[in-house]
């Protein structure tokens, strides 16, 4: 799989937590376009929340990069939601044009501007993506679309900024495509055996090498229902 040249960065995307849904936990998933530079720390972006540190963001997921490639498919398979499906409607950090997870590895390290950052897992949607599109669906319909977009690790701090270089630095797991790695957390029947060889990546986060271990437990069954729909 080939890096795109001459990449750059699009719109970055900085949020603060906010309660914005009558009972139910806080969110910081809308965010909103900054510009200019911004500086991107080990914990994110200057400037960006995330309500529940126990299931977002913290070292490990500093950094949500989401493929602008993939809005035209949400807006073809759901018309009637075509205003919500642009750069910053699922509440990522960054993205880009040119660049999608079909292009990466688990592990790779990119450039971003003056930062240096590496791919740590996917992302799992939460109920929360769905009531922030108004769609009661859209968490099991990202999930099972396998365009989840991207967490980094921060191995670097800098500038970033949109219209920044992205380039491809290291590729430490080239057997392991980052489209194959979503699709292996989130299938239900996943082979015991690779779930095992999958813990062991190194690159891996801790939570999905975690995921990984569980699964690798001849009989184990994900509960997914409280993530998906809040429940």
């Amino acid at each position: 799989m080939s890096f795109p040249a001459d990449l750059v960065l699009g719109p970055i995307f900085v949020g603060k937590a906010v309660t914005r849904w009558d009972g139910r936990p806080a969110s910081a998933i809308a965010k909103q376009k900054v510009d200019g530079r911004i500086w991107l720390t080990k914990l994110g972006l200057r400037g960006d929340e995330q309500a529940d540190l126990t299931v977002h963001g913290g070292p490990e997921k500093a950094l949500h990069h989401y493929a602008a490639d993939h809005y035209p498919f949400w807006r073809e398979r759901m018309p009637d939601s075509v205003g919500k499906f642009a750069p910053g409607g699922f509440g990522e950090n960054v993205s880009t044009v040119g660049l999608t997870e079909e292009q990466l590895c688990i592990g790779d390290v990119l450039q971003l501007g003056e930062a240096v950052v590496q791919i740590s897992q996917g992302r799992q949607p939460c109920w929360k993506l769905s009531a922030h599109t108004e769609r009661e669906d859209m968490a099991a319909q990202f999930q099972k679309s396998r365009r989840t977009g991207w967490y980094y690790r921060v191995l670097q701090e800098g500038y970033v900024e949109a219209g920044a270089p992205v380039a491809l630095a290291e590729r430490p797991q080239p057997e392991w495509p980052l489209p194959v790695v979503i699709a292996a957390r989130f299938d239900p029947k996943l082979d015991p055996a690779e779930a095992g060889r999958l813990a062991m990546i190194e690159e891996l986060s801790t939570s999905w090498r975690e995921g990984f271990r569980r699964k690798s437990v001849s009989g184990y069954v994900e509960d997914t229902a409280p993530r998906l729909a809040g429940t």
